[in-house]
Formats: C-alpha cells, sequence, structure tokens
C-alpha cells in the first residue's frame, strides 16, 4: 500500500523538489493517461473495444522487443538490429513454410510443422543475439557498432533469401503438415488474441527473472558499475552475452507475430522497429546509462507510444508529422531521465 500521507509529509519537508521527483518517477503512467484521454476526446472511436484490441495488437510487437531491448540497456549496451531480426526471422518462418529443408544430397524436401519451424526461428534469433554478444564481449566491438553492422547483415540476408521478394499465402498445405502459422497473429485464447497473450507471458517472466533472480540482480550491476561487479565475482562477458541473447529471442518472437498477422514474410519488414523499442524502453524509465530501470515500466513505456501511433494515424496527422513527433517525445524522455537523476542525486545529499 502507498502512504499517501508520509509522501505529503516529505514533499512539505523537502520542497517542491520532491514533488517534482514523485513527478518525474510516475512520469510514463501520466503520459498513458494524458495520450488516452486526448485521442479518446479527439479522435472518433477511438476507445471502442475493438480499437483498443488493435492497439493492444500493435504494442505487443513493439513491447515484446521492447522487453528484450531492456536487459541489453541495463548493462549499458544497445541492440539496433531487432528490427532487421524481424524480418529475417519472418523471411525464414517464411522459406520454411514455402519451400521446406532441401536436402539435395538425400533428394528430399523436410518439411517442418508449424511448431518445429517456430522452433527453428527462435534458435535463430538466439543465434542472431549471441553474435553481437561474441562481437562485443569478445572482439570488444561497442555495442553500437557491433549491432549496426549485424543490422545491415540480417537484413541484407533478408532480402536475399527471396532476392527481394515476398512470401505470400503462408497457410501451408495439408499434405506437408504445415498448416496453421496464421492461428499465431490471428489466433484468440479465451478471447484474448494470442500475440497478447504471449506478450503477457513473456513479460511476467521477464518481471520475474530481472527483479528476483540472481541473474536479474547481475544485470543492474553489471549497468550500474561494470568494475565493481567484475571485482565482486560476476561473471560480465557471460552476462552481457546472455542479454544479447535474450534480445535476439524477443526480436525473433516478434518476427513470427508479424509474419503470422499479415499471413506472408516481407523482408523489409522491423525497418525502424528497433527506434520505438529504444523508445519505449527509455520512456519507461530504463537509463540509457545502465543499472536502472524496470520491465513494467517498459511495458507502459511501449503502450504510450502504441497509443501515439496509432491515434495519430486515426486523426489522420501526416506520417511526417508523425516522425517528428515521435522523435520530441524520445528527446522529452532522455531530458526527464537526466532531470530524475539529478534530483535523485540531489536528494541523497539532503
Amino acid at each position: 500500500m502507498v502512504d499517501h500521507a508520509a509522501i505529503r509529509d516529505v514533499a512539505h519537508r523537502n520542497g517542491p523538489s520532491t514533488t517534482l521527483l514523485l513527478i518525474l518517477r510516475l512520469r510514463t503512467f501520466i503520459a498513458l493517461a494524458l495520450v488516452v484521454a486526448f485521442f479518446g476526446l479527439m479522435a472518433p472511436n477511438f476507445m471502442s473495444v475493438a480499437n483498443l484490441v488493435i492497439v493492444s495488437k500493435h504494442v505487443a510487437i513493439n513491447a515484446l522487443l521492447a522487453i528484450g531491448m531492456t536487459y541489453v540497456i541495463l548493462t549499458g549496451g544497445i541492440d539496433l538490429s531487432v528490427g532487421s531480426i524481424v524480418g529475417l526471422t519472418g523471411m525464414i518462418a517464411g522459406a520454411l513454410i514455402t519451400y521446406g529443408i532441401p536436402l539435395p544430397f538425400l533428394g528430399v524436401v523436410v518439411w517442418p510443422n508449424v511448431l518445429e519451424t517456430m522452433a527453428i526461428v527462435l534458435v535463430v534469433g538466439a543465434i542472431i543475439g549471441a553474435f553481437n554478444g561474441v562481437l562485443i564481449t569478445q572482439l570488444n566491438v561497442a555495442p553500437f557498432i557491433a549491432t549496426l553492422g549485424t543490422l545491415y547483415v540480417a537484413r541484407g540476408a533478408a532480402l536475399l533469401l527471396s532476392n527481394g521478394a515476398t512470401f505470400p499465402n503462408l497457410v501451408g498445405k495439408p499434405e506437408l503438415g504445415n498448416e496453421g502459422f496464421p492461428i499465431l497473429g490471428a489466433g484468440t485464447l479465451f478471447g484474448i488474441p494470442l500475440s497478447i497473450v504471449i506478450l503477457v507471458v513473456v513479460a511476467l517472466i521477464a518481471a520475474y527473472v530481472a527483479a528476483r533472480t540472481p541473474f536479474g540482480r547481475r544485470v543492474y550491476a553489471v549497468g550500474g558499475n561494470e568494475r565493481a561487479a567484475a571485482l565482486s565475482g560476476v561473471y560480465v562477458n557471460r552476462v552481457k552475452l546472455a542479454v544479447y541473447v535474450i534480445s535476439g529471442f524477443c526480436a525473433a518472437i516478434a518476427g513470427l507475430i508479424v509474419s503470422s498477422q499479415l499471413v506472408a514474410s516481407h523482408p523489409a519488414s522491423g525497418e525502424s522497429f528497433e527506434l520505438n523499442a529504444i523508445a519505449a524502453a527509455v520512456l519507461g524509465g530504463t537509463s540509457l546509462s545502465g543499472g536502472r530501470g524496470t520491465i513494467g515500466g517498459t511495458i507502459v513505456g511501449a503502450f504510450v507510444i502504441g497509443v501515439l501511433s496509432d491515434g495519430l494515424v486515426m486523426m489522420g496527422v501526416s506520417e511526417f508529422w508523425q516522425m517528428v513527433i515521435k522523435g520530441l517525445v524520445i528527446v522529452s524522455a532522455v531530458v526527464l531521465d537526466q532531470m530524475q537523476r539529478t534530483l535523485s542525486r540531489r536528494a541523497r545529499l539532503e
């Protein structure tokens, strides 16, 4: 329970700075309430159940990417490759359903079922994440450069898989035993879209791991002070490698959902998704310097970005202005984060 009387007493004793600090800590929830209220008033049918379900499905994709991104940023890193991993893993799923796995030396084609296809795609996403982790931990490549390079490699590989074409109509064939892929994007569980169910499950697991497990404490320790963490016995490189694997795995989940919703795979899928994921994490209170942030805050941040994007579309705002507004939101989130850090440091000194 929140002791409101205690909060008021602290605010009275320490003056406006404490009140401002409290507002800054709650900024993501305040921002979400404001954007929902604004578009509820200004955009027709924004608050309808059907539209809220659509918004939630859009948010689920960004939130899954942002969960992995949060783990990476908590260690003081960054992953610019997640959008390209979405595109590549979606194309791999499309290729497996369309062409199977040819084995020329045996003269046969193996047709994996839907679960096997998903498992292969998830493993590929984790491997790409591990590749990023190896570049950063073993070859000492800066995270920005390593993941930027992987961004181009993964996007190029996605284009090469089909020579830039789309894999359409990914429904599978009964005689091949690979039907059912569209269910992931269009199916429901107790009336709730599967993409939202997957987000809830992944978010709960990620939040528990971050807050309640030794691994989660090590992630925060590495981001807070890498040298101190190493001196205290934390295997820093292992932790860094693990968070990039988590990020790649989450991106692969998003890639599967995107392709399933479209019932098609396009090599350009996921373009600029990494920017939305970073924005959601930062807006949710994750510090770009590492060591501070929560999965819950990231989910709320993803909803702010999702509501903002869909609300602007419903109001007919130009796509160019949408980019400007998103950019301003990201810059504002970083500025507010810096203000919070400064006020927190000042409050501790008092």
